[in-house]
């Protein structure tokens, strides 16, 4: 979106140094590898980086101003904007974006399944509204990413907006919501994700119900406990969503939206059901309930059911999430090594739980970022797996808490074995699994698990 020059300085509370020729509009770029002629540069800093180092770069490539927050750096004649802090006044920049749409907003945050439910949103929103659909890449959800995603936002061009967010510090969702103002929240749940960093499951909680500060109609998940305690705070009622082998294990009352197995959805509406037959690929209740997640934020936005079914049948999980690979000779692998935590852990064991092989074998990295009940919270999914695999294979930091957890569930010591690096996975996977077998990489991003895909297939 181009911002007119003067509300966008206004916006930064910002002051313009040389202003000898002044754009009518600003067109925000932050990486002078992109920047076009006319556009403006903000040099935001990181603790790998620094955009002051860049600016010659960016007048050199066209750039009609640049932003910062170093006034010291100012190139002589050159025009520039001096802000306080160069990343605040890109959230403040679009904030302003953001209030030049008019279209719908969803955001969506949780401690498991965000990005997947973003994916499947857009997927979904893609087949109503063609390629008018603004959604985050990958998983930028942090200032930056949402920041950037609020400046593509343009009103001629899109018809909604979907844009994932994180929280790495208390506070951190609450603060993207001031700006992204959304219409529409999904909080997927609130597990145990990043305890280290949030301190407390209250602190974390608190955070993430920051993503209904601004008034957004909340969609929630009804097998999340923290969700249906807090539910009676909100304003107005939540639309419910979940996935369920049957509606008697329904914990709320309400307007809901439910996935029955992987081919029924079932919709409740001022306490009507209807029931709609449809197919998905998905394996998993995670991913179906991801899915039911999805749906319920087209439903607010008005899709028609038939539209929205029909999208579901080709519905695809984000690269790393349960993604299967089949290479020569070995096990098949299911590679589930995006990141890690004790739900998502418990989840993909689950559905690990119901996989075709003659072994199942879970290789499973430790969790990182929980805190003190480290040691405990890795036991307890040592002795999870141990009714869920015929085999595992555990490393990283916690790799004897997990074996401890599953020897003393019940899996005997001969089936257990951790490492210490990838290399010594490779070797485990290859001394003990055959190509009849399959194989679960679960593990936080830290400890590289794709490595160990690369090696065996080498």
């Amino acid at each position: 979106m181009k911002l007119r020059f003067d509300r966008a300085v206004a916006a930064m509370g910002a002051r313009v140094v040389h202003a000898t020729a002044l754009p009518d509009f600003l067109d925000i770029v932050t990486d002078t590898r992109a920047l076009q002629p006319g556009q403006t540069f903000l040099a935001l800093r990181g603790e790998k980086f620094d955009g002051h180092a860049f600016l010659a770069q960016a007048f050199s490539a066209g750039a009609t101003a640049v932003i910062i927050d170093q006034a010291q750096r100012v190139p002589a004649s050159r025009t520039c904007i001096v802000v306080a802090d160069t990343l605040q006044a890109n959230l403040a920049l679009g904030g302003l974006s953001r209030s030049q749409f008019n279209g719908p907003l969803i955001a969506i945050t949780g401690s498991n399944g965000k990005t997947t439910t973003k994916e499947f949103l857009a997927h979904l929103l893609r087949r109503a509204f063609a390629d008018r659909i603004l959604a985050s890449k990958a998983n930028e959800n942090n200032e930056i990413g949402v920041s950037k995603l609020l400046l593509m936002i343009d009103d001629t061009r899109h018809d909604a907006v979907v844009v994932e967010m994180g929280a790495r510090h208390p506070g951190d969702i609450a603060r993207l919501v001031a700006v992204a103002r959304p219409t529409i929240g999904i909080l997927t749940n609130i597990g145990e994700a990043h305890l280290e960093i949030f301190g407390s499951r209250e602190e974390l909680s608190a955070t993430k119900w920051g993503l209904f500060s601004t008034g957004a109609q909340a969609i929630l998940n009804a097998d999340d406990a923290e969700s249906r305690a807090r539910a009676g705070t909100l304003d107005k009622a939540p639309l419910w969503f979940a996935a369920l082998d049957t509606l008697e294990d329904l914990r709320i009352d309400g307007d809901c939206v439910i996935m029955l197995g992987s081919n029924q959805l079932a919709i409740r509406t001022a306490g009507e059901w209807e029931y709609h037959p449809m197919t998905t690929p998905l394996s998993g209740r995670h991913h179906r309930s991801n899915l039911a997640a999805a749906i319920a934020g087209a439903r607010c936005i008005g899709i028609p059911i038939d539209r929205i079914i029909a999208a579901c049948a080709d519905v695809q999980l984000p690269a790393g999430r349960y993604q299967t690979l089949s290479l020569p000779s070995l096990p098949r692998i299911i590679y589930d090594a995006y990141n890690a935590n004790p739900s998502s852990v418990r989840a993909a064991l689950d559905t690990f739980a119901h996989e075709a092989g003659r072994t199942r074998i879970a290789v499973l990295a430790s969790m990182a970022e929980l805190g003190s009940d480290s040691p405990r919270m890795h036991e307890e999914i040592g002795a999870y797996a141990a009714s869920r695999v015929d085999m595992l294979l555990a490393g990283g930091e916690f790799a004897e808490a997990l074996a401890r957890g599953a020897q003393n569930a019940g899996l005997s010591s001969e089936k257990i074995a951790t490492f210490s690096s990838n290399d010594e996975a490779v070797a485990l996977v290859r001394a003990r699994a055959t190509h009849d077998d399959v194989l679960l990489l679960k593990g936080s991003r830290r400890y590289k698990l794709e490595e160990i895909i690369e090696r065996l297939g080498s």
